[in-house]
């Protein structure tokens, strides 16, 4: 999670975003877990603040800081840029998010990261037909990170070319950006188990995929049945020292 996220979790919970804004917000909720995830977290940490903390008088300093710390994140996410009126139990809130951006560093510090490897080449697709405009739309997509949209086109040439297994890859690498990671582990997990020369690759970023979604035990079980003829292997090693 970034910065912006605490203090958007923060905004969505006291409703001071702008009907847009929410949409947006709640739009991501359901289609980013590992964000769900955090802002439940972040809910219940709130929840349990006002509890414990609705009675608490903060001290004239403590308030000041943290009523520059609440209005330097959280106005931005104001339809009006005014200032806000903090309950008590919120100026623990407020800190709470010093806390939570001190985790998050200290995780992301501590662990390898996806965006660390998603380094991907130029790809250059093999297809059978003559549907040449068509796998281009694919290659520019992919290569340009409009994952969305190479989803798309690599749908209709994986239609037309069922076999395909290098499409069937990249399919699945650009589900792994869309966090549709059921789909792409499970495309993954069926190229591995075939004889394709992109055996390995897909062992590879199935690795990266369960890496994304912070499955460390996963991620190394699957790095270590990488064969050591595999183009990746020094790179999953490297990878594998980290995680232990």
């Amino acid at each position: 999670m970034e910065e912006q996220d605490y203090t958007a979790f923060e905004a969505y919970l006291t409703n001071e975003l702008s009907q847009e804004a929410r949409i947006n917000f709640e739009t991501r909720l359901k289609a980013d877990a590992e964000f769900n995830k955090a802002f439940n977290t972040y809910k219940e940490l709130s929840a349990f603040l006002a509890h414990t903390l609705e009675n608490e008088t903060p001290s004239e300093a403590f308030k000041s800081n943290l009523e520059n710390i609440s209005n330097t994140h959280f106005s931005k996410y104001k339809k009006q840029k005014t200032v806000f009126a903090l309950r008590p139990w919120q100026y623990a809130v407020a800190a709470s998010i010093v806390l939570l951006i001190g985790i998050f560093m200290f995780d992301n510090l501590s662990n390898p990261q996806f965006n660390d490897y998603n380094n991907y080449q130029t790809i250059s697709l093999t297809v059978r037909g003559d549907d040449s405009e068509l796998i281009k739309t694919a290659e520019i997509a992919f290569n340009t990170k409009d994952f969305n949209k190479a989803s798309k086109a690599l749908n209709k040439l994986i239609a037309l070319d069922a076999e395909n297994a290098e499409l069937k890859l990249y399919r699945a690498i650009a589900n792994i950006e869309l966090n549709e990671f059921d789909k792409a582990d499970t495309e993954l997990e069926g190229i591995t188990k075939g004889n394709s020369v992109f055996k390995n690759k897909a062992i590879w970023y199935l690795a990266l995929s369960k890496l994304k979604q912070k499955d460390y035990k996963a991620c190394k079980a699957v790095l270590k049945t990488l064969s050591e003829e595999a183009e990746d292997f020094e790179r999953a090693q490297k990878l594998l020292s980290k995680l232990d």
